[in-house]
């Protein structure tokens, strides 16, 4: 067993913002590929297979309750509730052991979210108040994490780690505004009985936790009862997500000096055990040995990271795809000129491209010029102001978010243009500008 191998758990439990990264920079690649191929497909002569396709309906019996719903209802309000299940761990983690850990540490990203979500929502009002597309004013809230790491990647090594970590936190104080926004003000009727339900789901999930539950299965069954409850109240039932990964265990089974005795000690044996280079499945000594090794790893990691590491893969290359296939096709014909000029497009792409890099950076600026906040180490305001406008990817979120502000079919593509219209400018805008910051001593 190699050394790196050994030491991946503990690596993990210390700093998991690597495989984060990594994940993200090839979601984002899948995430890019599902947009274009939802374009093209929307725009070919199988233009009615694609709508006809998410407008499918499936329904499930569950001894007499029945959940029917179109194929495009299920991605967004079935499978996009594991990716804010994911977006609630992270910001769970971040809060404890992260970026959002001290006051400190969230001062600049805080501020920096704070003007990348009032000064787009403002922009946007500003062209809609009083109009039909007055409820979207959410949409340029948003920033798609996703999009903007692979970007980073792609802009190489030369880009500051002290740069990434922040418009890291920055996008998960970006996601804790979204879901307040989502659940307070993108809501249907309230069923005070699911409600309460789902309130009492919750409560035993915090008795869960402080029982010392670990079982990931007992997690899911219940939150899984969580989410049909809030499907039926009202509350949008992605908020179910956010809420469950706020009762997942941050606590380990063992500590760190219980599994590095008890690691040694397992290796020692199985260096005694056999020969060197023979092959484990031969040896039932080692094998065996092996297995109480990977039972350590496993308790040495929390509940919380546990279903990180799971679902991270499942949200970046199969959720987060099909969300964009399901959501990005929009019809470019004759009307697409007025489309775009829009007032609900109009707000969407002068708020997300506008409004985001002159909200963050103008706030950072603010909050660093205050003391209240250090400007991250080894980065220039013209690397900041950039990632600023990188920022103004909103994508998943912004798509997410349209759905919900517009039922109007009609609405939502001139929302949806406006979306894919300013993630495009704001993606190479952003990329050249923080290149030209990294040219820079």
């Amino acid at each position: 067993m190699k050394k790196n191998e050994l030491n991946s758990p503990i690596e993990r439990l210390l700093n998991p913002l690597q495989e984060f990264m990594h994940a993200e920079t090839s979601g984002g690649i899948v995430l890019i590929i599902c947009t274009i191929i939802a374009l093209i497909w929307a725009n070919s002569p199988f233009a009615d297979s694609y709508h006809h396709l998410w407008h499918t309906y499936i329904t499930f019996d569950f001894g007499g309750y029945i959940l029917k719903h179109s194929l495009h209802h299920w991605i967004n309000d079935g499978l996009m509730v594991i990716f804010f299940f994911v977006v609630g761990l992270e910001i769970k983690r971040e809060l404890l052991v992260g970026e959002l850990s001290s006051a400190k540490k969230a001062a600049l990203p805080v501020a920096g979210a704070l003007g990348g979500m009032i000064l787009p929502a403002l922009i946007y009002f500003y062209f809609n108040a009083g109009k039909e597309g007055a409820a979207g004013w959410g949409i340029p809230m948003a920033t798609d994490i996703a999009f903007v790491v692979g970007i980073m990647a792609l802009l190489g090594s030369k880009f500051p780690f002290s740069l990434k970590i922040f418009i890291l936190a920055l996008a998960i104080v970006d996601d804790i505004g979204a879901v307040m926004v989502i659940a307070i003000f993108y809501t249907a009727d309230i069923s005070f009985t699911a409600l309460s339900i789902g309130a009492g789901i919750i409560l035993l999930l915090i008795i869960f936790n402080r029982l010392g539950v670990r079982s990931l299965i007992v997690y899911t069954i219940t939150g899984i009862a969580l989410w049909l409850a809030f499907l039926e109240s009202g509350v949008h039932a992605t908020v179910a997500g956010v809420l469950l990964a706020f009762t997942i265990p941050v606590s380990s089974r063992i500590n760190t000096i219980k599994f590095t005795a008890e690691t040694k000690k397992l290796l020692d044996e199985f260096d005694k055990s056999g020969e060197h280079g023979e092959n484990v499945l031969t040896n039932e000594a080692r094998l065996t040995i092996v297995q109480s090794v990977e039972g350590n790893c496993e308790k040495i990691l929390t509940p919380l990271q546990r279903f990180e590491n799971m679902l991270h893969p499942w949200v970046a290359f199969f959720i987060m795809p099909v969300f964009a296939l399901a959501n990005a096709g929009v019809t470019i014909g004759s009307g697409f000129t007025d489309a775009l000029t829009n007032p609900i497009s109009t707000g969407i792409i002068l708020g997300l491209f506008f409004g985001k890099q002159l909200g963050i950076f103008g706030f950072s600026f603010i909050a660093i010029r205050l003391g209240l906040a250090s400007k991250p180490e080894g980065v220039n305001y013209t690397k900041m102001y950039g990632a600023g406008i990188l920022a103004g990817i909103g994508f998943t979120m912004s798509l997410f978010i349209a759905n919900l502000a517009f039922p109007s079919e009609e609405l939502l593509n001139i929302a949806k243009v406006g979306v894919l219209t300013a993630s495009l400018i704001s993606g190479i805008v952003g990329s050249i500008v923080v290149k030209a910051g990294l040219r820079k001593v």
